[in-house]
């Protein structure tokens, strides 16, 4: 009978458990986990490095543009605002692109897709605004699954369907070839992000953006679209830190104090940060990017400053690699971390 007694009672719970039970919320490691984990000291940059893989954070003012080239394909991440068009398709022109194997869109705001639509679908008036439209061919679109009723997000949908092109949302666990060995692991948003977004929970398009590992051989980079404290948090949650670790990390939300927590970055543990931001006097960069906190952060974790680069003050910024090393170029040298950092901390004072 007290057989019978504990079996019904361990049937009971698997049914509570299994069914309108409390899911048990994942919790990001500890500090001391996390530091546990990733005891390996992030590779350094090399010099003059050749190799079949370049990804080139794009000087394109305040939006977002990142372009991958690798043996087999040629990857874009975002395509900055539309007022920053002629930037991007002068930079494409620079490096030769003519056709994006993969377009890749990590969140519906118009500083990372508002390009997105003239790539894939031009219209003659764009083309005559800038000719090499012409010549740029998209083949396959990614974004993160999730509708938006954003007029932008609605018009580059729509090339989509006229251009019969290849489009799918990403979710965590997917992963894209790159070709040439290079692998691109989707580490956000969760299909449980997804699915309640798109049944109807408030949206917030930053902590849905799409995160992505790449991978070639002893090579890595995080990409992060705007993901924030928030995203960070639940990426912590979901995996564990050693499966983080990149030699080079982008910094969230164009390196606002929204992003790049202590423990996200000591996690990634990078020896190189690449930022994404525009000139100070441009319309849009009124928040002052990149903020005090995350340099901070940055510069804590160990990371030479001379690693922390940024397209306001450094143009644009290309990493070349081997698979085993790589090296980092940029179209200007200057030296602005220290006197950044102390502009900041002046205007807090204030």
């Amino acid at each position: 009978m007290k057989k019978i007694f504990l079996t019904v009672l361990m049937l009971a719970s698997l049914v509570l458990s299994g069914c309108g039970g409390a899911k048990e919320e994942a919790k990001p490691q500890s500090e001391s986990e996390i530091a546990e984990e990733t005891q390996v000291e992030a590779a350094a940059p090399a010099q003059n490095v050749k190799g079949d893989l370049k990804i080139a954070m794009l000087d394109v003012g305040q939006g977002d543009a990142i372009l991958i080239q690798t043996k087999k394909q040629t990857i874009l991440i975002d395509t900055s605002d539309t007022d920053e068009r002629d930037l991007l398709v002068s930079e494409l022109e620079k490096f030769s692109v003519t056709k994006i194997d993969k377009l890749i869109l990590t969140h519906p705001h118009a500083d990372h897709i508002g390009s997105a639509k003239a790539l894939i679908n031009p219209s003659a008036k764009e083309i005559k605004a800038n000719p090499y439209l012409e010549k740029i061919s998209v083949a396959e679109v990614y974004d993160n699954g999730i509708s938006s009723t954003s007029p932008l997000y609605k018009s580059y949908t729509k090339a989509v369907d006229a251009k019969n092109v290849q489009h799918k949302g990403l979710k965590a666990g997917d992963t894209l070839d790159f070709g040439g060995g290079v692998k691109f692991n989707v580490v956000y948003p969760t299909s449980e992000v997804v699915d309640a977004v798109n049944g109807g929970q408030k949206s917030d398009p930053n902590n849905e953006s799409v995160v992505g590992r790449l991978v070639y051989k002893k090579f890595s980079m995080i990409f992060t679209g705007d993901a924030e404290k928030e995203a960070e948090n639940e990426i912590l949650a979901n995996n564990k830190a050693k499966n983080l670790k990149c030699d080079v990390l982008k910094s969230g939300h164009h390196g606002s104090y929204t992003a790049s927590t202590k423990n996200f970055v000591a996690a990634v543990n990078p020896s190189v940060v690449l930022i994404s931001c525009g000139p100070e006097e441009e319309r849009r960069n009124t928040y002052g990017h990149p903020h005090l906190e995350p340099l901070e952060n940055y510069l804590a974790q160990g990371i030479d400053k001379e690693n922390i680069l940024c397209t306001r003050f450094n143009g644009t910024i290309t990493i070349t690699s081997d698979g085993q090393k790589f090296s980092v170029t940029s179209e200007k040298k200057e030296d602005w971390l220290d006197k950044w950092i102390a502009k900041k901390k002046k205007d807090k004072k204030k």
